[in-house]
């Protein structure tokens, strides 16, 4: 009989385990294995049920092989389950259970429990069923020829004959009700809930736990985060872990989904180019107290700037705002957005077509422009609302002055690699601290935003005024970042040499046309077959001509201008669009000029066959990694014959092919105005900063003097 008043629930206390770890806690899964061990049922089977976390089994030859039939074990038992039950790590697990739940019992003051859950329950059969080794009642009578007498003969004949087995036999189904009952009583009062804020060490094997803090996964939710923000491929940044591992573990957290008050989406299953826009958004939840987007921000009441301290009457306010979150929007959406048709294409591509539209749904068709101010706005919002906490109508010069110096050394949990996309759980604010030319294009930004809540009667003064960014921030164009005539030379003969496919060709395109044109990243991925035209303009010389391709391009603040460019660009931009299936080159219409890669499926057999419309544009992302992967392997081909060009080489992006086309064109004599009308700059004092020729003839001259 159990005592009427329970004594006090002690926690299981565990040896010490490397990295501080002191505690193994002992989830329902546990339980239920030692459960189903006692009742003698099939050990693989259990453990991939209840313990595939801490590994799986490999089958044993050598146990397999000396698996033989005992005296006292029934002949249905499978050889290869007792070999199973009997493999080093199943017999440790199963013993660090007992241990465990023993010393439980015994600081319960209970070592009769103790007793019984350290007794082995190997032996343990119920009578009259295969495997027990006895006959049925039905069976014996039959062969006894009794079945003429009565019940309670057939029994007592029965008994006579088996009578030391079945009181064995009865002896051992008692243990094993009265082990059951041991293991039900702890499980009440020991067992844990997994939850997500335990660390991985706490739940899965030792050897695994080191491979995932390795690759920066502490705890379940950093693990959640990571499967849910990578996909399927979540592994591939995580030492000796392949498929089969990664099963294990999505198995233990599906298993323990509600405990954790997580789970994994569905989305991760799915390939990327598959996966709907609607479902991705639903993959992080709006929050009111985490590192989120700001489409998935949730402005507290107390800090969304109803009641700020600079607010002005909302019936003097121009815009419809009634707090700082829809101001900021407002402000946001005042910025020259994209054409329709280019919001439409856009939906296309994100699989939104046929969806009902969201109020907030124009936040995922930005223009380049919009999308740089919303960056700096969302970093802000974030900061006053998680750090400050204050609104932002309540900011004053000294908060500007406190973020100002926030941008230089945010904490390391407000970063992460700016390929985390907004959808992903591991998304976030920054890449690491600002230097100060980013600082101070934020604070221009910054100041842009409180400048038109000013103008339009929502705010009564502007607290970024005055504020400067640090001296070395100033305005000012690195002519340094290009590359000179023999780094461009050697990066074209590596251009000439990479294997032959579809991305690789688009690359051999993209950067002689950087090089010809000048175009900034996003007007470079923008550019299409329409913006392509032939033109016979009147020459310099009356009755002469000037015939060749010119390319339209929208830049900055939606300044439209045309560029030229060279006929062996073009013939490279014809064979690419044949080579992506556009027969027609140039006659094709819509077409982007760089495209994304026709032979993907080919290269990758998990991807998607029926690929994204081949005319739709490469994402500028997607450019921006390629060139900076090409240039990163020059650098390393160069490293040994010429280390400082290979450390220009390394630090190189796209926009340095900008830089380049300026400084070899003023170089090759290309007058000033026509290389800043190229350029799209707005003043003749930007272009003049990248006249590098008259400062490589003052180096040289001074060279010949310092030898003297």
């Amino acid at each position: 009989m159990m005592p009427a008043s329970q004594p006090p629930v002690v926690p299981i206390q565990l040896p010490r385990r490397r990295r501080g770890v002191t505690r193994r806690p002992l989830h329902r899964g546990h339980f239920g294995f030692l459960r189903a061990i006692v009742q003698g049922l099939h050990a693989r089977a259990m453990w991939e049920r209840y313990l595939l976390e801490e590994g799986e089994i490999e089958a044993d030859a050598q146990l397999l092989a000396d698996a033989v039939p005992d005296s006292d074990a029934s002949p249905s038992i499978d050889p290869a389950a007792r070999a199973f039950a009997a493999h080093p790590k199943v017999r440790r697990v199963t013993a660090w259970l007992r241990g465990e739940l023993a010393a439980a019992a015994l600081r319960a003051n209970r070592p009769g429990l103790a007793r019984r859950i350290k007794l082995d329950p190997k032996d343990f059969r119920r009578i009259g069923t295969p495997g027990a080794g006895l006959p049925s009642l039905e069976e014996f009578s039959a062969e006894s020829g009794l079945d003429g007498f009565s019940e309670s003969e057939q029994l007592a004949a029965y008994q006579e004959k088996y009578g030391d087995t079945l009181k064995r036999e009865s002896r051992r189904a008692r243990l094993m009700a009265r082990q059951l009952e041991a293991i039900d009583w702890l499980e009440e009062r020991y067992v844990q809930p997994v939850i997500a804020a335990d660390a991985c060490r706490a739940w899965l094997s030792a050897p695994l736990a080191d491979r995932l803090e390795e690759a920066g996964i502490v705890t379940l939710a950093d693990l959640l985060d990571r499967i849910n923000g990578l996909g399927s491929g979540w592994t591939r940044s995580v030492r000796a872990v392949g498929a089969g591992k990664a099963r294990m573990i999505e198995a233990f957290l599906d298993a323990h989904a509600e405990s954790l008050g997580r789970a994994i989406g569905g989305h991760v299953a799915v390939p990327r180019r598959q996966r709907y826009a609607h479902e991705l958004a639903s993959v992080v939840p709006k929050s009111d107290s985490a590192l989120v987007p700001l489409e998935k921000l949730v402005v507290p009441a107390a800090l969304d700037g109803r009641d700020g301290s600079y607010r002005l009457p909302q019936a003097r306010c121009l815009i419809s705002a009634h707090n700082d979150y829809e101001a900021v929007l407002s402000w946001l959406r005042s910025k020259s957005g994209l054409a329709p048709e280019e919001v439409l294409r856009l939906r296309e591509r994100r699989r939104d077509v046929g969806r009902s539209s969201g109020p907030y749904d124009w936040l995922q068709y930005l223009s380049h422009t919009q999308r740089a101010y919303r960056k700096e706005a969302e970093r802000f919002l974030l900061w006053a609302v998680l750090e400050r906490r204050k609104p932002l109508s309540s900011m004053n010069t000294d908060d500007c002055i406190a973020y100002r110096d926030f941008l230089g050394g945010p904490p390391a949990h407000w970063c992460a690699p700016r390929s985390r996309e907004r959808w992903s759980p591991l998304w976030r604010p920054f890449e690491g601290p600002l230097d100060p030319r980013a600082q101070g294009y934020a604070i221009t930004v910054l100041a842009n935003l409180y400048r038109y809540l000013n103008d339009k009667g929502y705010l009564a003064g502007n607290p970024w005024g005055g504020i400067r960014a640090p001296r070395s921030a100033q305005p000012s164009l690195d002519a340094g970042r290009s590359f000179t005539a023999a780094q461009w030379a050697f990066i074209c003969a590596r251009l000439a040499e990479l294997p032959t496919s579809s991305i690789n060709q688009r690359l051999q395109v993209a950067l002689p046309l950087l090089y010809a044109t000048g175009l900034r990243l996003s007007e470079v991925v923008a550019a299409q077959t329409d913006d392509l035209e032939w033109l016979s303009l009147a020459g310099e010389d009356i009755g002469t001509t000037e015939d060749g391709w010119w390319l339209t391009v929208v830049g900055k603040g939606d300044k439209l201008r045309r560029v030229p460019v060279p006929d062996d660009v073009i013939s490279r931009v014809v064979s690419y669009l044949q080579a992506r299936g556009h027969s027609d080159g140039l006659a094709a219409r819509g077409v982007a000029l760089l495209g994304h890669a026709t032979d993907q499926a080919e290269r990758a057999l998990w991807a998607k066959r029926d690929l994204a419309d081949g005319g739709a544009p490469v994402a500028a992302s997607t450019l921006y990694r390629q060139v900076k992967r090409f240039f990163t392997s020059c650098a390393a081909d160069l490293r040994e014959t010429n280390s400082r060009d290979a450390d220009r080489l390394a630090l190189a992006s796209t926009h340095w092919m900008r830089h380049t086309h300026i400084s070899h064109a003023l170089a090759a004599g290309v007058p000033l105005q026509v290389a800043q009308q190229n350029a799209g700059h707005n003043s003749l004092d930007t272009t003049t900063v990248y006249v590098t020729t008259e400062d490589g003839r003052r180096i040289a001259a001074m060279r010949d003097f310092f030898r003297s």
